[in-house]
């Protein structure tokens, strides 16, 4: 590969990246906006994060289309391929992010029109997710596999928090089954911020792949234990 070609082949490497870095940003700031939306019963600004989901989606079919062109046209190898092949994973984790934060606003919309308030422990986990996520994405950023780690060890926290909102969402509908309905939602809604955390938590994994060449050796933490959690029966 002459000199000109190698520059130009780096500056494509660059612009890939850089449109992942973008698409991180959107993610960040939709997931946030779902968050403020919720805190403040916004149905306004609900509404805006799901207008912004098509730019979303769009985004990540943009960086599938010049990952695509990159690996036929230039054949990557080594670091190059897995530069390539991490981006086109990425985009997918952080347009499933998009996904959620437009699914937590569509259900907010629902909850504002109930006149019920979510409660405060979704934003709790939420800014935790969010950290998580751009975290990862100053990991990928400055090729850092030790910051990338970090954030892969915070899944298990984030599960434990999860599975203590769930109790108490169930807590909730119990003292007050005409909270079912609500609840439900608020429960859905924990279910999405836990999700963005395994998002996060994959980026992680392939930002370690891109600098070292191999994922985390050890089996990823989990804490999640909502499946064993057994509803105790209404006292009458």
């Amino acid at each position: 590969m002459s000199e000109h070609t190698m520059r130009s082949f780096n500056q494509e490497l660059d612009g890939l990246k850089a449109q992942v870095m973008s698409l991180g940003r959107l993610a960040q700031e939709q997931l946030n906006g779902a968050l403020d939306a919720a805190g403040k019963l916004d149905a306004g600004l609900a509404k805006r994060i799901l207008q912004r989901e098509p730019e979303a989606n769009r985004m990540a079919l943009d960086i599938d289309q010049f990952a695509i062109r990159l690996l036929a046209l230039r054949q990557p190898v080594a670091n190059d391929l897995r530069a390539v092949l991490s981006a086109l994973r990425m985009a997918n984790e952080l347009e499933r992010v998009c996904d959620y934060a437009a699914d937590l606003a569509e259900r907010l919309i629902t909850l504002r029109a109930s006149g019920e308030e979510p409660m405060r422990a979704l934003g709790d986990i939420g800014r935790f997710a969010v950290l998580m996520l751009k975290d990862a994405m100053d990991a990928y950023e400055a090729g850092n596999d030790r910051q990338a780690e970090d954030v892969w060890s915070r899944d298990k926290e984030l599960d434990r928090r999860y599975t203590e909102l769930f109790r108490q969402l169930l807590d909730y509908m119990i003292k007050d089954t005409q909270r079912i309905s609500v609840g439900t939602q608020m429960l859905f809604m924990a279910r999405d911020i836990e999700r963005v955390g395994d998002r996060a938590t994959n980026i992680a994994e392939d930002v370690c792949y891109l600098v070292r060449g191999t994922m985390p050796q050890e089996i990823r933490p989990k804490a999640d234990a909502t499946r064993s959690i057994v509803s105790p029966a209404k006292s009458t």
